[in-house]
This record gives C-alpha cells, sequence and structure tokens, in this order.
C-alpha cells in the first residue's frame, strides 16, 4: 500500500455507481492540433465543479499509438446531469471553439459506469 506525505496509508475508493450514464468520447483532431484541442479541453474541465456538479468525472486520454486522437471518458450522476451537461454555457463554449481544430467529427459510445476502483495515491496531489 502507498503513503500519503503525512505518512497514513492512502485508502482506495471503491464504489458501486448504479444509474450514472457513461461516455467514451474518440476525439481525431487535425494533424499537429492535439495540443490545442488539449487546451480547450482543459479550459472546459476547469470549469466543470463549479458549473456542473452533476458531471461526477471527465477524465482526458492521451493515444499512446496516436499523436491525433485524445479519448474523453466521462459519466453523469443521472439523466438530469447529462442534460444540464450539454445544456451548460462551458459546453456550448467548447462545442465552438473546437470543430475548426477536428479532422472528423467525434465518436461517441455510451458506456455506463458499475463500479468504481481508484486506488487512493491517485488522488494525492503530492505524488
Amino acid at each position: 500500500m502507498s503513503e500519503s506525505s503525512e505518512g497514513l496509508v492512502a485508502r482506495p475508493v471503491n464504489a458501486l455507481l448504479p444509474g450514472r450514464i457513461g461516455m467514451l468520447v474518440r476525439i481525431p483532431t487535425k494533424p499537429g492540433a492535439r495540443t490545442a484541442v488539449l487546451d480547450v479541453l482543459n479550459r472546459y474541465v476547469d470549469a466543470i465543479a463549479v458549473h456542473e456538479p452533476g458531471t461526477e468525472m471527465f477524465l482526458v486520454c492521451l493515444d499512446p499509438d496516436d499523436e491525433d486522437l485524445v479519448w474523453l471518458h466521462e459519466w453523469f450522476r443521472d439523466s438530469d446531469a447529462q442534460v444540464a451537461h450539454q445544456q451548460s454555457t462551458y459546453f456550448h463554449r467548447m462545442m465552438e471553439e473546437m470543430p475548426p481544430l477536428l479532422a472528423g467529427p467525434p465518436g461517441i459510445v455510451r458506456i455506463d459506469p458499475l463500479r468504481l476502483h481508484l486506488a487512493g495515491n491517485v488522488v494525492d496531489e503530492s505524488i
């Protein structure tokens, strides 16, 4: 087990997630535009906690085999939270900024989360 900066063992997070709505999103960027897309996504993520409390997880991932591809994994507390996400000002701003940077439309697959295990040290900012 890992230890936090105070020497305490960091507990993992385990949760069942009934009723959540999830999405896996494949974002193909124009050649060389991945950094610009990541900038757009990072500005969006910075606003989620305040403006989308029902967006419980938003994970931005790099594709290790394609430097022009970004993946998102996101989940929402329920269908009302997903609707609020799609109607938020910050989501609309992201949807205005991103299209000129994309090589094609994003691919979206619904994958509803069922169970979560997250090692306790993952969220320890001192690591």
